[in-house]
């Protein structure tokens, strides 16, 4: 019989700490190599924030706390909001659901990481590269003359509540539909919610029998919130956060609830 210790390194699972801090970096590198989720995480906000910034091509409201502002204070917001769609839910959910297809998840299931503990990873690798996103996103809007107002702690507990929403959304499509039907629904989602979730559209431009429907929505919610303290320097936004949280905890009950590995 072999003696405890005999064998160096020891056979065994890794600290579940490092396991996570490991999958993390994975995925995160894993996101960050794909052209085409950098297209859609990174090139089209900042393409988007450029472009309707520098030209006036949607009238759009500029009157900040400090007086009347540039077109990038009204649209500043608005793309942070869409950046952190874009990254919880179109690529996390797109992503995903090919992982799902492929049996990658199927594996990583069967492996020492429990499965809360690779969408904890997941969420890390969500979070990573939205703080690339916004630092990004913020030199660029800086570079054209945003001035934004209000406090710090309420933008980042509107961006984490966005966040959480978004992700639930995400994985829940990502655990309950086909790969395929994933791509398209996710990137149609996208598309809509690009145009009528008041990101670069004021929902002021819409019917008022709609403009209290499109308010509700997770997008529309983010985007007003970080509007409203970072463009007219308003207090804690608390409509807009309680949408948030409602989506938050519907998005991720239901992913806990019907998310399929298979």
């Amino acid at each position: 019989m072999t003696a405890t210790g005999t064998f160096a390194p020891e056979p065994g699972a890794a600290p579940l700490a490092r396991m996570i801090a490991a999958q993390t970096a994975l995925e995160t590198r894993m996101l960050l190599r794909n052209g085409e989720q950098l297209l859609l995480t990174v090139v089209i906000p900042t393409l988007l924030l450029t472009l309707f910034s520098a030209v006036d091509i949607i009238s759009v409201p500029t009157g900040t706390a400090g007086g009347e502002g540039g077109a990038v204070d009204f649209l500043a917001p608005g793309i942070l909001a869409l950046a952190v769609m874009s990254t919880a839910f179109t690529g996390q959910a797109i992503a995903t659901g090919f992982e799902r297809r492929y049996g990658v998840l199927k594996r990583l299931a069967a492996s020492p990481l429990p499965r809360w503990a690779l969408m904890t990873a997941k969420t890390g690798s969500v979070l990573v590269t939205e703080i690339l996103q916004i630092t990004l996103l913020t030199v660029v809007a800086f570079a054209l003359g945003w001035s934004p107002h209000g406090n710090p702690l309420v933008v980042v507990v509107l961006l984490a509540l966005g966040t959480a929403a978004f992700s639930g959304l995400g994985l829940l499509m990502a655990g309950t539909l086909k790969a395929e039907a994933t791509l398209a629904a996710a990137n149609l989602v996208f598309i809509l919610l690009l145009v009528a979730g008041g990101v670069i559209v004021p929902l002021e431009r819409f019917p008022e029998a709609a403009q209290s429907v499109l308010a509700l929505l997770p997008v529309s919610a983010l985007s007003d919130g970080l509007r409203d303290v970072l463009q007219h320097g308003s207090g804690v936004p608390w409509g807009d956060l309680g949408i948030l949280a409602v989506w938050a905890v519907l998005g991720l009950g239901a992913a806990a609830r019907y998310f399929r590995w298979e």
